[in-house]
Order: structure tokens, then sequence, then C-alpha cells
């Protein structure tokens, strides 16, 4: 099962945390590193600047979310950042009612869209003109995964070169994985982490207890108390202060090394291709550890 890096894009942290981190992924053999995009980050900037930090990792850039960014828009952040001579990845997804807002655009039709945005992308990168547009310089080599969870996403999954799935329960990904013959998953993963790391962690959990699609998954894992009373729509800080011990251990790789070392195993055995990595900063007291432990 190949390992690949996810960015954190912790709010808590600089920008240059993040970069610290995919540099030191470029350092240790990780084979590519996804650069998110939703309140910190813009993934093309920040993929050209590893890109001129690092030797050899390649940036996936997403997923996007299709209701804010075109598909022209997306084919050209791509061919730029491979212009500097480094094969750039393409991830695609829906991101949230939030995001759309923030940008002033609707999520309304945002599965439709992201069908129809998978198949001009796809189009656009191998070269073909969608519009009357088309690149001048397809970026070589560059794959396009597409991030699903629902039965339609994934069925739009199936015409992209990889699926991603995010914090997936190993039973989830048993149930999803075996639909794309290259799926992947983000998982949060901290070897030996301390009990505030563990906490730090299971915090990024509060905004998906009452999610549809994940508020069933957590529910399903034993959580369903949790699930409902995230459902009422609490202030999040009443929500976090609800949080169990060994929430994040039901979609996340953290314990000790043999325990992170089973649950990889589980996870591959569901059938998953690919874990991408969200690690913690280097400033925190697992996160140089991890990368390390778990380095290909």
């Amino acid at each position: 099962m190949r390992r690949s890096i996810v960015l954190g894009e912790w709010l808590d942290r600089p920008i240059a945390a993040d970069l610290a981190v995919a540099v030191e992924a470029d350092r240790l053999g990780y084979g590519q590193v996804w650069i998110g995009e939703m309140a910190k980050l813009d993934a093309a900037a920040m993929a050209a600047t590893i890109v001129g930090r690092t030797t050899r990792i390649e940036p996936v850039l997403g997923p996007l979310a299709v209701t804010v960014r075109s598909p022209a828009q997306i084919a050209l952040a791509a061919s730029t950042v491979a212009a500097a001579g480094r094969t750039t990845h393409v991830a695609l997804g829906t991101s949230s009612v939030m995001v759309a807002r923030w940008h002033g655009r609707s999520r309304d039709g945002a599965v439709e869209l992201l069908a129809s945005a998978t198949a001009e992308v796809r189009a656009l990168l191998d070269g073909e003109r969608i519009n009357g547009f088309r690149l001048r310089h397809p970026p070589p080599g560059a794959t396009l995964t597409v991030a699903a969870f629902g039965p339609r996403a994934v069925t739009t999954a199936a015409a992209a070169d990889r699926m991603v799935l995010n914090l997936v329960t190993v039973d989830a990904a048993a149930r999803l994985a075996p639909q794309h013959p290259n799926t992947a998953a983000w998982l949060p993963a901290a070897v030996d982490p301390t009990a505030q790391e563990r906490r730090w962690l299971a915090l990024g959990l509060v905004g998906y207890l009452g999610a549809a699609g994940y508020a069933e998954m957590f529910a399903e894992a034993g959580y369903a108390d949790l699930v409902d009373f995230a459902r009422t729509r609490p202030h999040p800080k009443d929500l976090a202060a609800r949080l169990p011990d060994g929430l994040i251990e039901a979609v996340g790789l953290v314990g000790s090394a043999a325990e992170v070392t089973d649950r990889l195993a589980a996870y591959a055995a569901a059938g998953l291709a690919e874990v991408g990595l969200v690690v913690p900063p280097l400033d925190s007291p697992s996160g140089q550890r991890t990368l390390e432990a778990l380095a290909p």
C-alpha cells in the first residue's frame, strides 16, 4: 500500500509549517504530497513553492472545489506548476457550503458539476479543446483523482485515475475502496502522540460528526449518542467538550508504532491502494517521529 503525505493546513500554525512537512517528506522519499484548498492555502501557489524547495516529491493539487474553480482554471493551475519540471496531479471535489459561500458561489448541483468537471478537466489535461479552450502545454504524466463518499460521487470517480476518501473507518473503507481499483484515503497519523496531541487531532473531527455520510459512519462505529448531539447543531466548543477518548483511533493511524502498523494492515486488507498521511506539524512532539516511522 502506497503512502503519501497530506498537508494538514493547521489554522493555528503558519503556512511555513506546512511547507516544512512537504520538504521533510521529500527528503524521506515520499512520492506525492496532497495540497488541499479550503481556508488557508492556495493549492497551486503552494505547490509551486514546494517544487522550488524540493527535489522529487510530486504535488497533488486539491481536492479543488469544482463549485469554486472552473475546469479551465484547474487545468491552467496544473500546467503552470508542471512547467517547473515536476509531474503535477489534480484532485477534484465538491467541498462544502461554507467554502462556496466564502467565494460567493453556490453549491447547488454540486454532484452534477463534479461529474461534468471531471470529464472536462480530464480532456483538458489530455490536450483536448473544451468550450473553445485548450492548454498550450498539457502537464505530462498528470493524473486525475476524484474525492468521493456518497454513491453519486463514487460513480463519478470511476472515470478518474484514482478515488480518494477522507476520514474513513476500516469498515467504511471496506465498503467503498473496492468500488475503484485505485482508492486512497486521507487518515490522521501520529506515532506515540502525547495525550494533548490526541486531543488536538480529535478536535479536527468536530465538523464531521453531524455531516451527512460521516455521521452515519461514526454512529456505526459506536458513537451514536455523540452524533445525535452533533445533529442538534451545538456550539463547536460544546461538541468538542464531549469528544470521547478513542474517537480519533476510529478514523486514524494513532498509537504506538506496532498499533499503527496493525491499523495500516487493516486498511490494506479493506482494499485501499494508498493512505494519505495527515501528520502533525514538525514542531509537535510526534511530527518528525511519525514522518520517519511511516516513510516508504
